[in-house]
């Protein structure tokens, strides 16, 4: 009994451990009110919010600030795919019933805070979940909001939170500047490895933008940990990130969103799935399955989007499976898929605007010249070094 005891005892105590570490993650807005909101006491706020934007134990973080002792809630800011994350199409202003608040939407007429919408306002509050992807688009909202409080002479305060994949793997061309854009909102790569805190201290500390910034970090998250690791729960950050793994997979599989192939928007699992009705899925994953990138199996399927790109016409095609999340490398295989594309259905597949997303002129030029995928990616290793030297000063974690 004593052999078995010692072991189970081994066993519970390493579980409990591991509780207690994921219990130990705490975002930004979880750590503002351990301090009873004391960083925004006296202020007047404007919220950049949505419904990601909850403490640990799900309230709301507009509740939180509407509530807190001393602090002035005057309005609200929407990004991309509206106040409740579940729209994906351009919105309108609209009312939080809550509250009571006004939401103005920054993806509408306008993308970034008018002088009139930030009237009575002295202090600008950012509290999103983003992905870790260059092009997902909620840390363009922040930029935008970023200069508008430069602007407006306001104080700009960051409630941070994890990096859902990792603050350790970069990957992908870094942006330049001259390329900046709303999927682009700086020079960065496509899988950064940073949070939206330290997004905020780099583009603050490299634009020169004269804004009193600051980041509430969170506690307990390392940069090696991905969302699994802290215990948080998981909620879409939008209509169809609807779990982690399609945020892994999204900055590898939505370099050909722009293109005539489907990444499974209106299917169970986009960016999981990708495909097109000239496509012959079995073809493209026995190249693809070739190839032996780490971490992923390809599979071919037909499907048939209800929504989104090829709607109700049935497809062929792959379902991406991650078979080991250390070891995958999502933009590495974009790039093999947008490589095998172009090699077995070059008549097919529209590249007109394969650049959109990927913006590095040279690496979309390779492709369509034939180059081997392995070789376009290596032609970004100084960039990606440059990158990691540059990011150094503005980490705020271990």
């Amino acid at each position: 009994m004593q052999c078995l005891a010692a072991p189970l005892a081994i066993a519970l105590s390493a579980g409990l451990s591991v509780q207690l570490a994921l219990a130990q993650v705490q975002p930004g807005i979880d750590v503002l009110v351990a301090e009873d909101c004391a960083q925004l006491r006296g202020r007047k706020i404007g919220l950049i919010t949505n419904h990601t934007g909850i403490t640990r134990s799900g309230r709301r973080t507009v509740d939180v600030l509407h509530e807190a002792k001393d602090v002035t809630l005057v309005s609200l800011f929407s990004p991309e795919h509206g106040w409740l994350g579940l729209v994906d199409k351009k919105v309108g202003d609209t009312i939080d019933k809550a509250t009571g608040k006004q939401v103005f939407s920054l993806y509408g007429k306008t993308r970034k805070p008018t002088a009139e919408m930030l009237q009575g306002i002295d202090t600008l509050v950012f509290d999103i979940q983003d992905i870790g992807c260059r092009f997902y688009t909620y840390i363009a909202t922040m930029r935008a909001a970023l200069e508008a409080a430069a602007e407006h002479g306001l104080r700009f305060v960051v409630l941070d939170r994890p990096n859902p994949i990792g603050g350790i793997t970069m990957a992908g061309p870094v942006l330049k500047n001259s390329r900046r854009d709303f999927v682009g909102a700086h020079t960065i790569p496509l899988r950064h490895g940073m949070t939206t805190g330290e997004l905020a201290r780099m583009m603050v500390g490299e634009s020169g933008l004269r804004v009193q910034l600051e980041v509430i970090a969170c506690t307990g998250w390392q940069r090696a940990d991905y969302w699994q690791d802290t215990g948080l729960t998981w909620i879409n950050p939008s209509p169809n990130m609807r779990r982690l793994t399609q945020a892994l997979t999204y900055p590898g599989v939505g370099l050909v969103e722009g293109t005539n192939v489907s990444v499974g928007r209106g299917t169970d699992t986009p960016f999981e799935i990708l495909g097109a009705p000239w496509c012959d899925g079995a073809l493209l994953a026995k190249n693809l399955n070739a190839k032996k990138l780490p971490g992923v199996a390809f599979v071919p399927v037909r499907f048939t989007p209800t929504s989104s790109k090829h709607k109700n016409i049935e497809c062929g095609g792959v379902s991406i499976l991650v078979t080991d999340w250390r070891t995958f490398e999502a933009v590495r295989t974009g790039m093999h898929i947008a490589c095998a594309l172009r090699l077995l259905f070059a008549n097919d597949w529209d590249t007109s605007r394969l650049d959109w997303l990927l913006k590095d002129q040279a690496s979309h030029d390779a492709i369509l010249a034939g180059t081997k995928a392995d070789d376009i990616i290596s032609k970004w290793r100084r960039p990606l070094d440059l990158f990691r030297l540059r990011r150094r000063p503005f980490l705020l974690y271990e």
